[in-house]
């Protein structure tokens, strides 16, 4: 068993608690999730099964699409609900003072992740350093903003928005959410956030873990998708004797390659038939295995 399952994440359940629910229901060992939700956030979560464990990394790099809701006025240590309130005002504030500062966050921008966050410094997690209010200096880091739009506004004591983000992998939309505020200098901190995409893996098409339970007692396993299905990147093709070399570690010119795709890139998909053996890489004039699936 292999492939791709694009899972509808619940609020409440670490992504790694999915991980574990899906080892369960299928009863396979290897499982793996490609990239860390936090456990209120809901939404698309693609999990990697059998093979499929080996191309989290590509899945992983490809970008993100959110709905957030944004409340001003009130500023918490975490920088979402879950977190204690550290500041909290009722701002005289309006749609169109929002719109007029998105465009700052849109494009290649600097963003420091939050303290309480799973980014790494010095070998500890920083909400390590956060628990134990341990101050520590926090480097800022380049992520790309695709979309910031201003979906919806709600007038109030503490205003709220909606807002439709698409984003680089790494990008903490609580942030984002915090650094409106204070650009505003109201405060503000992510209220609500659900993902609606994951490189290819879109919400309408996702899976709640009801209906993956109710699939495998059918019998049905279609929620599981081929491992092409989460890689953008080109393909190739090589005949039978070629692929074996290929399985092997060795190189094969590229005239003896067919090219499935007009793309150049460095990585590409390499087929055998319909089925993916492996990521190759270009090297020269030639293409050399650079991950195998045996």
């Amino acid at each position: 068993m292999e492939g791709i399952i694009n899972v509808l994440k619940p609020p409440g359940m670490t992504s790694s608690d999915v991980v574990v629910w899906i080892r369960k229901i299928l009863k396979i060992k290897k499982v793996g999730h490609t990239g860390t939700l936090d456990p209120g956030v809901a939404g698309v979560l693609p999990i990697c099964v059998g093979k499929g464990t080996r191309l989290a990394e590509y899945i992983t790099e490809q970008g993100k699409a959110y709905i957030a809701e944004v409340t001003f006025g009130v500023t918490t240590d975490t920088q979402d609900s879950y977190g204690k309130v550290i500041r909290e005002t009722s701002p005289i504030l309006n749609r169109s003072e929002l719109e007029r500062i998105l465009s700052n966050f849109t494009g290649k921008i600097s963003q420091v992740p939050p303290m309480y966050s799973a980014v790494r410094k010095e070998g500890k997690h920083l909400y390590e350093y956060a628990r134990k209010g341990i101050p520590i200096e926090i480097n800022p880091r380049e992520v790309s903003i695709y979309k910031l739009n201003l979906e919806e506004w709600f007038d109030g004591q503490f205003p709220k928005a909606i807002l439709d983000i698409e984003c680089s992998k790494g990008t903490y939309i609580r942030t984002i959410c915090h650094d409106l505020g204070q650009t505003l200098g109201c405060g503000a901190h992510m209220s609500y956030l659900v993902r609606i995409r994951s490189g290819p893996f879109k919400i309408q098409e996702s899976w709640t873990l009801e209906e993956i339970e109710e699939a495998v007692c059918d019998g049905n396993f279609s929620f599981i998708l081929p491992l092409t299905a989460g890689i953008d990147l080109p393909k190739v093709s090589l005949s039978g004797l070629r692929s074996n070399a290929f399985r092997n570690g060795l190189p094969t010119k590229r005239e003896q390659v067919k090219i499935l795709d007009d793309k150049k890139e460095p990585y590409v998909q390499v087929m055998e038939s319909e089925e993916l053996i492996g990521i190759g890489v270009w090297r020269e004039e030639a293409l050399y295995p650079h991950k195998v699936f045996k």
